[in-house]
């Protein structure tokens, strides 16, 4: 097996809902990710910018600033624009969705999720990168 075989990918989950949160890392940490948390938008920018993870996973609705406005943040840096970043909410009105895709997230999920078409669409980001 090949050295870059052996490394974990890094997902930064920002969640606000503690249930949601530990679920999350709960599985993806089964199926071998290395797995950042944040509970807020402010927390997830310095997160990304310090720790430039494969890929983010962002709900919408947190407190201080949305899903939406980091996700735009982190497309406005050379260090960041290129990551993949799939907003997973409860918000799923079509407008909602666009505003997402607007901001320029690459996926975008909507809860109540299916923890196996959750992480098929990480898969698919990360493979995309």
């Amino acid at each position: 097996m090949s050295a870059q075989a052996k490394i974990k990918p890094v997902v930064l989950v920002a969640e606000d809902d503690e249930d949601i949160l530990a679920l999350v890392v709960f599985d993806l940490e089964d199926e071998g990710y290395e797995v950042l948390t944040a509970r807020n938008g402010k927390d997830a920018i310095r997160l990304a910018f310090e720790r430039l993870p494969d890929l983010i996973l962002l709900d919408v609705a947190m407190p201080g600033l949305d899903g939406y406005e980091v996700t735009r943040r982190l497309r406005a840096d050379e260090s960041t624009r290129g990551t993949p970043v799939v907003l997973l909410t409860a918000r799923a009105q079509v407008r909602d969705v666009i505003l997402g895709f607007e901001a320029g997230a690459n996926d975008y999920v909507t809860k109540p999720f299916r923890p196996d078409e959750l992480r098929t669409r990480l898969h698919a980001a990360l493979g995309r990168r």
